[in-house]
């Protein structure tokens, strides 16, 4: 199934590192700012996925100012090795949510792998960026099928700073 820009994006309804849901997020709300940002990362297992969340761990305010009001961090991992994550990448902006299962992960266009050598989970899901508009709608995504060529954040944040200033439309849904 491919997620389309324009379409509603699929609930999340996750539990968070730490407590609560990814409805407490509000994400795709406009609550605070126009877009949310979700990254699906792999797992514990991925050391791409931990540079990846630290950046994003220390730029929240950098997203916020470019009108990122939420922003999550997702992935089929347990809750134990979730916290692991959160406490082993020192992440204390990010909120990190677990559990996503392979209907979900579908749900959203990621691609999936199955793990190939120790300390992978059987079945995991490939990296993913998601920009939902602030009517839960999809605006812009990014899928891969490998851990590599993730778009960077400053492009990230050059382009949803772009589509705030200039009320730029969501595209690719034609």
């Amino acid at each position: 199934m491919t997620l389309v820009p324009t379409q509603t994006a699929p609930d999340l309804g996750l539990p968070l590192v730490g407590g609560g849901t990814t409805d407490d997020l509000k994400l795709g709300t406009g609550d605070g700012g126009r877009f949310s940002l979700i990254v699906f990362f792999r797992g514990l297992h991925c050391p791409i996925c931990r540079k990846q969340l630290a950046e994003i761990d220390k730029r929240i305010e950098d997203l916020k100012s470019a009108g990122i009001a939420q922003v999550a961090a997702v992935s089929m991992e347990t809750a134990d090795r979730s916290a692991r994550i959160v406490n082993e990448w020192h992440l204390a902006n990010l909120p990190v949510a677990y559990g996503l299962g392979e209907e979900a992960a579908r749900a959203w266009g990621l691609n999936l792998s199955h793990a190939i050598k120790d300390g992978e989970p059987d079945l995991f899901n490939e990296p993913g960026i998601f920009i939902l508009d602030e009517d839960g709608t999809l605006f812009w995504s990014s899928t891969a099928t490998m851990p590599f060529g993730r778009p960077s954040l400053d492009d990230v944040i050059a382009g949803v700073r772009y589509a705030k200033d200039h009320d730029y439309p969501a595209r690719g849904a034609a």
